[in-house]
């Protein structure tokens, strides 16, 4: 079944929905595993002919068992969607890593690579990326446990069928030695606005390195932390459980999800007319800009979020302003306008699309300040 861009661009994942724990801060949490087929070299030594071949192979595997029922498991969507990243634009590749279903590695790269879909879209499996498998599964909130006993199921579903490069001391071989192991990558996406405000957040990031814990921007490896957004996930994976990947990560958050909450309160409590400023502009700007570009856009709509967070606007739910952080990037408004646009006409019809998405809350600006 093919993927319908444009009916997409419209709505968001489930991650997106703001529905899970601890949502005003955590924003999703996602769980990736790493894996190659047994009797192909990795990806970097692979001919075009290994790539088509391995293409071909798992295209063949996840379609038997989408056949049989097994695939997707546990899932409120049936439909699961095998797209052939190869063939598809430049703007709907792009459209794709803007939706976190796939890495800008996937999208630059070149040969024989696809990515499978779920309906929800809280999972994805890459295909021929820097491992010939990525299997990734997102949920909203803080919720990596039930993210990895999902991801942890499509794992085992796949072994079935395939073969997987393992050795009985190393465990999973991939491709980026910091894999071997486990293969697993356990992330948390946080936006973190009042700790960048206070300037607490490079203090609070060397700590998490000391701990061998990763901090990356909003899409991944080597990307900038637009709108506040920063990725923490685990460095090694080598010697230790997917269990106990899973608990540094699960126990960390919660102390960073407490450190952005003082942030906050000191802010109210403190500064309360600066923030009640900050928060007013950059809503008054969204709702009245004629232009306006995408990274402008993410640092007023984190102010805007943290705004609604506070109390401080009224009737703006929170996943209206997740999903306008997606809609407004460059691929997915070009979808929404049915049109290729350049720079310039990109930052008229972001700002058009934002004035008009936030005219049906027009009543709920910020409250007037007392102070």
């Amino acid at each position: 079944m093919s993927l319908d861009f444009e009916s997409m661009a419209h709505h968001c994942g489930e991650w997106l929905r703001a529905s899970g724990p601890e949502s005003d801060i955590v924003i999703s949490s996602r769980v990736r595993l790493a894996r190659n087929l047994t009797d192909f070299p990795f990806i970097a030594r692979a001919t075009e002919s290994d790539r088509d071949q391995i293409e071909q192979i798992l295209h063949a595997r996840i379609e038997a068992l989408q056949a049989a029922g097994k695939l997707p498991p546990s899932q409120p969507s049936g439909e699961l969607h095998y797209v052939n990243v190869s063939k598809l634009t430049d703007i709907d590749r792009q459209f794709l890593v803007e939706r976190q279903l796939i890495s800008r590695e996937l999208a630059d790269a070149e040969g024989a690579r696809a990515v499978v879909i779920d309906g929800g879209e809280r999972f994805s499996v890459m295909v021929n990326e820097e491992d010939h498998l990525r299997i990734q599964v997102m949920h909203s909130g803080l919720d990596l446990e039930s993210a990895w006993r999902e991801i942890n199921e499509i794992d085992d579903l796949l072994e079935e069928q395939i073969n997987y490069a393992y050795n009985d001391r190393l465990g999973y071989l991939t491709a980026c030695p910091t894999n071997v192991g486990t293969g697993i990558r356990v992330s948390v996406m946080l936006h973190l606005p009042a700790l960048v405000i206070t300037r607490q957040i490079d203090k609070v990031f060397r700590s998490l390195q000391k701990i061998n814990l990763a901090v990356r921007g909003l899409y991944g490896e080597g990307s900038q932390a637009m709108g506040d957004f920063y990725q923490v996930s685990n460095q090694i994976t080598l010697g230790r459980s997917e269990e106990e990947l899973i608990k540094q990560v699960s126990d960390v958050v919660p102390v960073l999800i407490d450190y952005e909450r003082r942030a906050r309160e000191f802010l109210v409590r403190e500064d309360h007319d600066r923030l009640f400023d900050r928060v007013s502009r950059a809503y008054g700007t969204l709702r009245s800009a004629q232009t306006i570009s995408s990274e402008e856009t993410m640092q007023l709509l984190s102010s805007v979020r943290m705004g609604v967070n506070l109390g401080l606007i009224e009737d703006l739910p929170i996943p209206t302003i997740n999903e306008l952080f997606i809609q407004t990037q460059p691929a997915h408004l070009q979808k929404i306008s049915g049109s290729q646009l350049g720079t310039a006409d990109r930052n008229v019809e972001r700002a058009r699309y934002l004035r008009s998405h936030l005219a049906k809350h027009s009543n709920g600006g910020p409250e007037t300040s007392d102070n």
